[in-house]
């Protein structure tokens, strides 16, 4: 039976003004070869950090973007999923926020030792991509999020 580790976390769809997403490329330091795209975001600090606080903060800390929690509105989308990372095997619940922006110069300067160890680039990616592509995408169902959040989210953006 694994022993899963809880954690809380918050991600973020940040959505250019052509409908992109931004992914970040990384894989996972125990296994090199499992690679992946993945949203900004990532776990809530401990002592109770909210969902939105703990968004803008990766957010900033992943892109340069920074926003308050109040900016980032409502969740828009939340799940409970299971996987390994360097070892350790978590169940995470997470919400994820939805932030358009008309463009945006990502900055990774706040990566953590770990981020810069795994992480080893960042695309925005159309629908049509996601929905096309064989590469593996976290999450699994982010071409079908992504439409039915573009579709109920309002258009205006943050001021960046």
């Amino acid at each position: 039976m694994t022993d899963f580790h809880p954690r809380r976390a918050a991600r973020v769809l940040l959505v250019d003004a052509s409908g992109r997403v931004l992914l970040f490329a990384g894989f996972d330091p125990a296994r090199p070869g499992h690679r992946y795209w993945f949203t900004p975001g990532g776990g809530l600090e401990p002592g109770g950090e909210s969902p939105a606080a703990g968004a803008a903060r990766e957010l900033a800390e992943e892109t340069g973007l920074r926003l308050t929690p109040a900016e980032l509105g409502a969740p828009v989308h939340s799940e409970t999923i299971e996987f390994p990372f360097n070892g350790v095997w978590y169940r995470q619940e997470q919400e994820f926020f939805v932030v358009r922006v008309p463009t945006w110069q990502v900055d990774t300067a706040g990566f953590d030792d770990i981020e810069r160890a795994s992480v080893t680039g960042h695309h925005w990616w159309s629908v049509a991509e996601l929905a096309d592509t064989d590469e593996r995408c976290y999450p699994v169902d982010l071409a079908a999020l992504l439409t039915r959040v573009l579709a109920t989210t309002p258009t205006s953006e943050a001021s960046c």
